[in-house]
């Protein structure tokens, strides 16, 4: 099986829609889905990832099944942004600040240094992969510690559509990387895909294997610029 996890495509977060790029990045990101020959689509209820998915549904005649659990995460909150008085969520802890602190970039200790110490971001987390978990059970995949019991064997490829933050920590929780590491080492761009692909080996066991990450060829090939949508620092 593949796993499509997609951000959505330039957001106007002030009117709750896509940019007019936005719109064409979707349209795009739809004609290189719809190539891929998609089974299922599953989005956040937000109207940007409904909106970006919507233009893959069109094309390949599939239904949208929303998910809260694919929402930005509200508990990602971390301290007032010092750039627009909102809240930072905590994969915009700047890098430099983040690999300073010691146990960052281990699975024992992550969740409880500071600033992640604080409950909410271990519970959030392990929430996040019970609702994982049973997405992939659906599709025949069962969560045995860092692998995946083949219960049923496929070949289905799936797309989800959910934001910057939801993607980088089910990429941390998949390819078994601390959250943290992922937050100040990986960034989706808007209508960005990563793949991954649920190797089966044995017949019996299957490991995630990352194809590609952040993915936006798509863009290129329809000659439209990428949009820095979260990057805080010099991207331009």
């Amino acid at each position: 099986m593949r796993l499509y996890i997609i951000r959505h495509a330039d957001p106007d977060y002030a009117n709750n829609t896509l940019t007019k790029a936005g719109h064409l990045e979707a349209q795009a990101l739809a004609r290189r889905l719809a190539a891929e020959g998609l089974d299922a689509l599953y989005a956040s209820p937000l109207p940007r990832a409904q909106m970006t998915a919507q233009y893959t549904a069109d094309l390949l005649k599939l239904p949208i099944y929303s998910y809260d659990w694919l929402l930005e995460p509200a508990w990602f909150d971390y301290e007032i942004d010092p750039a627009d008085g909102g809240k930072m969520p905590v994969w915009d802890i700047p890098g430099e600040i983040m690999r300073e602190i010691s146990g960052y970039d281990a699975w024992a200790t992550w969740s409880s240094i500071q600033p992640l110490s604080d409950p909410k971001y271990l519970e959030g987390y392990q929430a996040f992969v019970q609702s994982s978990d049973e997405l992939l059970a659906a599709h025949g995949y069962q969560r045995e510690g860092k692998r995946y019991r083949i219960v049923k064997r496929n070949q289905q490829r799936i797309a989800c559509f959910c934001h910057n933050g939801s993607a980088m920590l089910w990429l941390a929780m998949l390819l078994h990387i601390p959250p943290p590491v992922v937050w100040s080492s990986f960034w989706h761009a808007p209508s960005a895909v990563t793949t991954v692909l649920f190797e089966e080996r044995s017949g019996e066991l299957a490991v995630p294997r990352c194809l590609s990450v952040g993915d936006v060829s798509h863009l290129y090939e329809a000659r439209l610029p990428v949009q820095p949508r979260g990057i805080r620092g010099n991207f331009g």
